[in-house]
């Protein structure tokens, strides 16, 4: 099975910055790509951005140009860090990976979700 791990949120002013992190652990044989969604209250979970393997980025229009998503591959960890961040960033951050796992070489890689954390921006 696989583990994800996130940390780094918190409180933090209008304006400020915060750099969450997401640790995979467990039977992986490689992990395909990497992101970040949040949830705000009474909101669906949405997508905030993404990393392939390849290094290919992805970004909600809405943090574009102040948040940054970078993988370390041989850490199996994925970063978010945000900046100039706003009350409308108030939400639970949780990340997703896509992983093939050594018990499953030859099946279709699966997804996996960490717990989420919060992430509060005040005004």
């Amino acid at each position: 099975q696989v583990q994800l791990v996130e940390s780094g949120g918190g409180l933090v002013q209008a304006g400020g910055s915060l750099r969450l992190s997401c640790a995979a652990s467990g039977s992986i044989f490689s992990i395909n790509s990497m992101g970040w969604y949040r949830q705000a209250p009474g909101k669906q979970r949405e997508l905030v951005a993404a990393i392939t393997r390849g290094g290919n980025l992805d970004y909600s229009a809405s943090v574009k140009g102040r948040f940054t998503i970078s993988r370390d591959n041989a850490k199996n960890t994925v970063y978010l860090q945000m900046n100039s961040l706003k009350p409308e960033d108030t939400a639970v951050y949780y990340c997703k990976c896509n992983v093939r796992t050594r018990d499953l070489l030859f099946s279709p890689p699966n997804d996996y979700w960490g717990q989420g954390t919060q992430v509060t921006v005040s005004s």
